[in-house]
Order: structure tokens, then sequence, then C-alpha cells
């Protein structure tokens, strides 16, 4: 087994204090024999037989709930490495409960109260951390672009290498965000019009007879499932108490996106239709492109976007439209 590396916190009652290890990933915390030998007030002969009887009965998993931890003793005038054993939280209560269930109630209280504060005040830390960094690294990007645009820079290598650095550390922000459940709503661009059914499938068609002129395409190619891409379509314009429920050319353009790829409205190629749709729709409200002529996203950052769409699971859904929202407006403000 792994060694267990965490913090040390004081477990005290009215009769003795504890050494306890925290484990804040697996939400539990730790004792040796000796240990649980304080903590009870039983000699590690009594704590061992019920640690014994536990495992032998069944009552819990030995592999699940013991770990091992690597410690060093000075013993005479050496210093010994010993491997002793680390028996978690519902360990430690099922002895308590064999030996003194007043005393595992207690603890797990405390135990209980000890790992939430961990967790809520570790998980502020680190968002402060992050939302630190994020602005500093952000700052920095402001200075990249700026020595972009410097005429001591021509249109090759150099500034090419900028705008690469930009990109790559947006890029890397918005990912962390999405990772860490950061993101927020964007400032957006309200409206947006969706193409009409015959225009949309129109445009599909085009696309499909140069992919099957090319051979990567056959005859399934976004054929129509029924009536879902109008279905679909009908969705992204709907109202909700008179106020449409995508009321931005960004949440439309998201929501475009993913429906495609996660309601499969064709019989076959809806990944590469759904991204055909996102970009037909920015080009037709005017946000493909961003300040300066470049495309919002390229060849490679779509087809990546849509499969993270495609393999994301749908309890996320809220949080992959952010994303998809965010990466839109970032562009167009000229943040990658």
């Amino acid at each position: 087994m792994n060694e267990v590396e965490s913090p040390v916190v004081i477990y005290q009652d009215t009769d003795n204090a504890v050494e306890v290890r925290l484990d804040i990933q697996s939400d539990t915390v730790w004792l040796s024999l000796q240990q649980l030998s304080e903590l009870f007030e039983r000699d590690k002969s009594v704590v061992s037989r019920h640690l014994r009887n536990i495992f032998n009965e069944g009552e819990l998993e030995k592999e699940a709930t013991v770990a091992k931890n690597a410690t060093v003793r000075k013993e005479g005038a050496r210093q010994v490495k010993r491997t002793i054993e680390l028996y978690n939280l519902d360990v430690i209560i099922s002895v308590g409960y064999r030996v003194n269930s007043r005393r595992a109630v207690l603890f797990r209280q405390w135990a209980t109260r000890i790992l939430r504060e961990h967790l809520i005040k570790g998980y502020t830390l680190n968002c402060q951390r992050f939302e630190q960094n994020a602005q500093e690294l952000e700052a920095a990007l402001v200075l990249i672009r700026k020595a972009a645009q410097s005429p001591a820079l021509d249109a090759g290598s150099g500034r090419g290498l900028v705008d690469i650095v930009a990109r790559y550390a947006q890029t890397f922000l918005l990912l962390q965000r999405y990772d860490e459940g950061l993101l927020t709503d964007p400032k957006v661009c309200p409206g947006g019009c969706m193409p009409t059914m015959r225009e949309a499938q129109a445009a599909l068609a085009d696309l499909k007879a140069e992919l099957m002129a090319r051979g990567e395409a056959t005859e399934l190619f976004a054929r129509d499932q029924g009536k879902g891409l109008a279905s679909l379509f009908g969705n992204l314009e709907q109202s909700v108490f008179g106020e449409p429920a995508y009321p931005s050319v960004e949440s439309k353009a998201a929501h475009l996106l993913y429906f495609v790829v996660k309601n499969h409205p064709f019989l076959d190629g809806n990944k590469r239709s759904a991204a055909f749709l996102f970009v037909d729709f920015l080009c037709r409200n005017a946000r493909f492109f961003n300040t300066v002529g470049e495309p919002v996203i390229n060849d490679v950052g779509l087809a990546a976007l849509t499969l993270l769409v495609a393999e994301s699971d749908p309890a996320n859904k809220e949080t992959m439209i952010r994303l998809i929202m965010n990466m839109l407006v970032t562009e167009a403000t000229h943040l990658f």
C-alpha cells in the first residue's frame, strides 16, 4: 500500500489527547494501533483482537480501510525506519462500538467536524490562490498582446510566437476554471438569428456533397432522423414569459453545438454537422471573426471542443455551455 502523507491534528477529550492524521482527499482520518489503544483506553492486545474479528467477520474489508505508513524512530543510537499500519475512520468507529461506544460517537463527531472544516477552508484557499494566479497571468497576457502589436515585431516568427503564447495561456485559464467549476456567465452580445430550416438543410447538403466527393461521407451523412433538427431549432427559438430562452449569440451558438452533438438528430455525422452548424451560425451573425479579422476558433480547436462536448457528462451541461460561451467571448474580445 502507499504511504500516508497527511496533516496531523490533535483530538483532545477530558482524559487524553491523540494525534490524528487527516486524509482530505479520501474524507477520512487515520490512527495507528497505539493511538487506537490510547483513544479507547484499552490494551493493544485487546484492540488487535477486535481488529482481527472485524476483518474476519467481513464487517469491513482490510484492503479498503488499512494503509501503511513509514516512520523513522530512534532506537538507542540508531534511527530505524519501520512501517506501521494505519486504520481509517470506519475501522476506528467499529472498534469503538466494540469497546466503548460513547467514545466512538464523540470521536466520530469530532472527526466529521474537523474534516468538514479542512475541506471548506482548503477549497476556499485553493480558489483564492487560483484566482490570484489567474489575475497575474491575465495581466501578463495584456502585456503580451500589446507586445504583439509593436512595430518592432514583423508579421513573421516573433509576432506569431507571441500570439501562440497568448492563445495557449488563455485556453489554459479557461480549461482550469472549467475543471475547478469556477466558470461564470460571460458578458455576451444579445440577439442572434438562427437560420431557417431550408437554409440549414441547404448548407448541410453542400457540405455533404463536398465530403462525399472526397470520399469522407456517405448518403447517411446529415440525414435527419424524423424532425430532430427542426425540433432542435424550435427549442433554440423558444421564449419564456415573453423573453428569449437563449437571449445571446453566444448562448445560441453554445446550445446549438451542444444539442446537435448530444441529441443525435442525424443518422450519421452528428459531430461534424454540429461543428459545421456552429460555424455557420457564427458566420451568419458576423461573429466568426474577431476585431482583427481572425477566426474565433481554428479547425483544431473546433474539433477538440466538439469532442469535449461529446465526451462530457450530461450532468455537467451548464458548465460545458459556460465553457463554450467563455471561449467565444474571450476570442471576440481579443483575449486569445
